[in-house]
């Protein structure tokens, strides 16, 4: 009986032990028809037009005293080749590149060792009605093209996420949350080059939201840079509840061999409840400056998002995007531009999450 008993216990204790911690499998699969009429029309299947397809794993132990232990480790999919190359992964095999942390949580805020978003991408880009992805998301926020294991390569701005990190978030104040960013650089001999410091304060309290971005990358050996790459960023919204609007502004400069280049532009938006869906509309403007030359772009967006379920939706974008001055810096995508500079394309697709 006393066995009995005391096996009873065990298997209680292991009980509650199992429902203080959790692991979830989690996705999105996201895949549509894209045509694009520029110098040559293209056409095809592309995935992550409406959000990024991916699949994750997350997990939380409560430890006890408000204190708790998580991880994430969650990489990008193409759906229309099935390979893993999303996502920051420099090859087809699926990798955990769009983030793989461990942490602790608690009244302090959490604490995150890994790769992730910046701070100062999360503080501003989530103003994009586009959410990064498609035909018409904001370049303002795209990735710089820093290769992890060579330095900052060709880069001239900074990436949306941010490998070998060390990150803190910080718990809400009256509205108010703060993120901070340090990745070292890990390079013999000269652990500060390559290495990166950012931050992100946001600020949300009912219809209102204002984010701001800092962000210095540092020079490597490995570069074009002759300077360290800065950045900073600043976004907000306000929701009137028929519509919402919202408007970003970011801008990079860095030394190069030819002089100083400066990437800036602003971006404004609207979205409305329309039936059980959203319309997206936006504008962005585009410019690059380089020893003394000017380039410059314009973008329009416009979308709609139908929901057929919380976890299922369909959607259609147009996008058009115009350069300037000869320029012919941005492009939506395959097919390149025609000889005004100016490309446009259609995308319609379904997304569902899991």
């Amino acid at each position: 009986m006393k066995k009995s008993l005391i096996a009873l216990a065990v298997l209680a204790a292991s009980g509650a032990a199992m429902a203080q911690s959790s692991v979830t499998l989690y996705g999105i699969a996201d895949a549509g028809v894209t045509y694009l009429n520029g110098g040559s029309n293209w056409s095809g299947v592309t995935s992550g037009n409406n959000k990024t397809s991916r699949l994750g794993f997350r997990g939380v132990e409560d430890l006890g005293g408000g204190l708790k232990a998580n991880f994430v480790l969650e990489g990008g999919i193409n759906l229309d080749t099935g390979d893993g190359k999303s996502g920051g992964a420099t090859d087809n095999g699926f990798q955990f590149k769009r983030q793989s942390t461990v942490g602790l949580a608690g009244n302090f805020g959490e604490v995150r060792l890994g790769r992730e978003l910046t701070a100062a991408y999360n503080a501003t880009a989530r103003y994009d009605v586009f959410g990064s992805v498609g035909l018409a998301q904001s370049r303002l926020w795209a990735d710089g093209g820093v290769v992890d294991a060579n330095a900052n390569a060709k880069a001239v701005t900074t990436n949306q996420r941010i490998s070998n990190a060390v990150t803190y978030v910080s718990p809400s104040f009256s509205g108010f949350k703060v993120g901070v960013n340090y990745g070292f650089g890990e390079v013999a001999g000269g652990n500060s080059k390559s290495g990166y410091m950012g931050a992100g304060l946001m600020y949300d309290n009912g219809p209102l939201s204002l984010g701001l971005g800092l962000e210095r990358l540092k020079s490597g050996a490995n570069s074009v840079a002759t300077s360290d790459i800065d950045a900073w960023s600043l976004g907000g919204s306000y929701d009137f509840g028929v519509a919402k609007v919202l408007a970003g502004y970011r801008e990079s400069k860095v030394d190069v061999a030819a002089g100083e280049n400066k990437r800036l532009g602003y971006y404004v938006a609207a979205t409305a409840p329309v039936g059980p869906g959203l319309v997206r509309a936006s504008y962005n403007r585009y410019e690059n400056k380089l020893a003394g030359f000017k380039e410059k772009a314009d973008q329009f967006g416009l979308g709609y998002v139908y929901s057929l379920s919380k976890r299922t939706s369909v959607y259609g974008t147009y996008a058009y995007l115009k350069n300037k001055d000869g320029a012919s810096l941005y492009t939506l995508g395959s097919g390149g531009l025609k000889t005004n500079g100016s490309q446009q394309g259609v995308q319609v697709g379904i997304t569902h999450a899991f």
